[in-house]
Formats: structure tokens, C-alpha cells, sequence
């Protein structure tokens, strides 16, 4: 018989938010390993972010979906985190669930990091073992925590507080990748001697391409048939990949310089990069690519898109840019869509990224290592895209696409159930600390 999980997300479809899809593929793939999944998440219509409908199409059939009660910011907006919002409706929901013995885990993925601690209320009330799953790290230094009573630094400190009365208990502790809980584990040691700790990356996902192609949508970021080569960045910018950018904007500056038929006929788009993801005047990469002299070739969209509207970009791409960032742990989730995109992949990412090894070994294209304290050459970067430009073709990528399987979202799921048994086991035989250390 399977057993049931409570996957606690902030946003679920439609939300477009990237934090909405690991919830989406994990509830798709995991009855056939097992478990029957239950989403527990906020409700739709109390979302900030504007809705993305075609997401409805990718949802697994038939999945239970608990829209809880979500605080709304109108009309006076006193809070935007959706975790915060829904936290309340988010534990009443669970504890219904685990009162009536309908569930036999609650695992909370994070952002947003405020639902954390919902796991371990439950637990504690009901006795269900919980787990947390690190989509990004939970206390991260971003640049302005240490300056006093701002945003950030309050932030920072509210999750020094948090984190460690959330994951106390846990008898599972998930991750895209290693980097994600390093620092976790390292402040609180306890957990890594009783939690089940396992990492699995978001993972490809096909049935999401095949719904793309049979839209057949056409494209409004560009004209396909211009003669220009359109190579596409679809996601947020990360405080820590600004620097990334101007290597790669400096790379642009040097390709016109060295091959000037090649720049001439290159067009970036960047979409999603602005300051907030429905702003559609906060532009980010714009500036700097006019202060660095290419402005011509970089043409940003700085709202988002939707996520079946991006799938479709992407595939009639003429190539896919993927920045990463200086912190060595950051695996894009981007990467994931590039690679099955069939578009060539230009990649600048950090020597220790996960995502490295991905591409390289499907062959899906090239990547450019960086450290926290050198980033490529300029040289580098434009032979590289002169490269890119020269293959004419424009046909679909020849990839290793028989080593897409092991960073399938399949695949992802299958750890994940692995990872749900032995830590439900060591649960049931007394190996993880009871209710009563709290």
C-alpha cells in the first residue's frame, strides 16, 4: 500500500515562480515509486505574481491539492512573503490531514523559508516525522546584512533564529545539491547524526517540452526568421552572478572587437531579470550593458514570462545562455530546461556547480568555469561565441541524450522516495530524536 506525503509548498501552480515546480514534478513522479503525494500550499488567488494558467496542463492528473487560507495584502499590504501568508491556513490544513491519519510524512520545500518551521509544529502536536527541503540556502549572507534594522539584515537574522528550531528533529533533510546545507549542517551537527541527509538536483523533465510543441505557440521575444542569431536567458539574477554578467557583457564587448560579423548579427535576450518579477521597467542587465558598451546586442525583458511561453522561447532559440554565480554551490535550476531545450548551451558557471559535470556529460554544450575570485577571460568568452555564431545549421543539438535520464526529474523523485523509506524506517525504529527534546 502507499504511503502519503504532505508536500508543503508556498506556491504551487499557477504560480510561475521557480520554487513552484520542484512540488509540481515531485507530485507527478512519486506514486510510482511508492508514495501518494498531497500538495499542501497557499491559495492562488492571494498570490503577488501574475498567474500562469498553461501550468495547469502539466499537473499530474488527479493530484489532491490543499489550497489553505492565505492572508491577502490587500488593501494594505502589511507582509508579501506567502509563507508568512499562509503559514497558519498551511499548519491547519496538515493538522486536519494528520488528525484523520490521511498522511505519514510532511515534507516542507523551501523558499518560502517562513512555512520551515510547519514541519516540526506538526510533529510535535501530532507525532508525524518531517522533513526540509532546501531549494536555496536558508541563511545566506547576501551583500547588506550587516548593516543594522535594514530588510536584509532583519531577514538574516530572523533566519539564524528560525532555522535552527525547524530543522531540530528532522528525520529528513533534502537538497538540490551538497552547497544548499553545508552550512546547516555544520551549525547544527545534531541533524546530520539523526536525519536521513540526501541531495537531488530538479531534474529534466520531457513531458513538459512535448505539452510546448503541441501549442505550437510562436514566439513574441523575437523574430525567428530575422537572420539573427537569438541566444536566450530566462531567470532571475542573483546578487552573486552580477559579477558573472559584466565577464559575460565584457565577452560581448571583445567579440565585437575581434569578430565584428559574428556581434553583428548576435542578439541576447534576457527575461526575467528585473527587480521584481511583474515590474516591467526594472531593468537590470540594460544599464550595464550600456555602460559596457554593447547595449545593441542585449535587448531585456525584465518580467517574467510564462513558464510554457518560456519552454517555447528556449526551443526556438538559436542557443541558451546559462550564468551562474560565485557561490560554488549554485546549481542553476535553468540548466534543466537547457538541456532539453536542443538548443547549444553557453554556459559560466563555478568550477564546483553541479551543473558543470550536467552538461559536459550529455555533450549539450560548452561551459566556461569561474572561481569566486577569477571569472573567464574576455578572449575566452568571445572565441567561444564566435564559435556558437559560425555553426550555421541551427538544427537540434546532437546531445547525449541517453545521459539525460540520470538528472531526469524521474530520477530526481526516485531519491527523493529512496530517501522518504530509510528516513520513515529510522523513524519508526526510534533513530531519530523524539517530540519530547523539544
Amino acid at each position: 500500500m502507499s504511503k502519503r506525503v504532505a508536500i508543503v509548498t508556498g506556491h504551487f501552480v499557477p504560480s510561475n515562480l521557480v520554487g513552484a515546480q520542484r512540488a509540481r514534478l515531485w507530485s507527478r513522479y512519486l506514486p510510482q515509486f511508492g508514495w501518494e503525494p498531497i500538495v499542501v500550499t497557499g491559495d492562488p488567488a492571494r498570490y503577488e505574481e501574475r498567474p500562469d494558467p498553461d501550468l495547469e496542463h502539466l499537473v499530474a492528473p488527479g493530484l489532491r491539492v490543499i489550497h489553505a487560507p492565505t492572508w491577502s495584502t490587500k488593501p494594505v499590504r502589511l507582509v508579501g512573503d506567502v509563507g508568512v501568508r499562509a503559514f497558519l491556513g498551511c499548519y491547519r490544513a496538515l493538522a486536519r490531514l494528520a488528525r484523520r491519519k490521511e498522511i505519514d510524512f510532511v515534507l516542507v520545500t523551501i523558499p518560502s523559508n517562513f512555512l520551515g518551521p510547519v514541519g516540526r509544529l506538526v510533529h510535535l502536536r501530532h507525532g508525524l516525522p518531517f522533513g526540509i527541503d532546501y531549494q536555496d540556502p536558508w541563511v545566506n549572507a547576501w551583500p547588506g546584512v550587516e548593516k543594522p534594522f535594514t530588510r536584509a539584515w532583519g531577514s538574516y537574522n530572523l533566519a539564524k533564529m528560525l532555522e535552527p528550531w525547524s530543522v531540530r528533529d528532522a528525520a529528513l533533510i533534502t537538497a538540490m545539491a551538497p552547497g544548499y546545507i553545508a552550512g546547516m549542517l555544520e551549525r547544527n551537527p545534531g541533524v546530520g547524526k539523526t536525519a536521513v541527509v540526501s541531495c537531488m538536483p530538479m531534474g529534466t523533465a520531457p513531458e513538459d517540452f512535448d505539452l510546448v510543441r503541441t501549442l505550437h505557440k510562436p514566439t513574441f521575444l523575437f523574430d525567428r526568421d530575422d537572420g539573427r542569431f537569438h541566444m536566450i536567458y530566462a531567470g532571475a539574477l542573483l546578487p552573486a552572478g552580477v559579477v558573472v554578467l559584466d565577464a559575460f557583457l565584457a565577452g560581448l564587448k571583445r567579440l565585437r572587437e575581434t569578430t565584428p560579423e559574428a556581434a553583428a548579427r548576435l542578439c541576447v535576450h534576457f527575461v526575467g531579470t528585473g527587480t521584481s518579477p511583474d515590474d516591467p521597467a526594472g531593468f537590470r542587465v540594460k544599464p550595464r550593458a550600456e555602460r559596457a558598451g554593447v547595449a545593441d546586442m542585449v535587448d531585456e525583458h525584465p518580467h517574467r514570462i510564462g513558464y510554457i511561453d518560456t519552454l517555447n522561447h528556449l526551443e526556438h532559440s538559436d542557443a541558451v545562455l546559462v550564468l551562474g554565480s560565485t557561490e560554488r554551490h549554485y546549481t542553476p535550476s535553468k540548466v534543466f530546461q537547457a538541456m532539453l531545450s536542443r538548443r547549444p548551451i553557453f554556459a559560466m558557471l563555478h568550477a564546483e556547480s553541479t551543473a558543470v559535470g550536467m552538461i559536459r556529460t550529455a555533450r549539450a554544450g560548452e561551459v566556461l568555469t569561474l572561481t569566486e575570485d577569477r571569472m573567464p577571460e574576455t578572449a575566452e568568452i568571445a572565441a567561444g561565441l564566435a564559435a556558437l555564431i559560425r555553426d550555421t545549421s541551427r538544427a537540434p543539438m546532437n546531445a547525449d541524450r541517453s545521459g539525460f535520464e540520470a538528472f531526469s526529474a524521474r530520477e530526481s523523485t526516485r531519491a527523493v522516495a529512496e530517501a522518504l523509506d530509510l528516513a520513515c524506517a529510522r523513524y519508526q525504529e526510534g533513530r531519530v530524536a523524539p517530540a519530547a527534546s523539544a
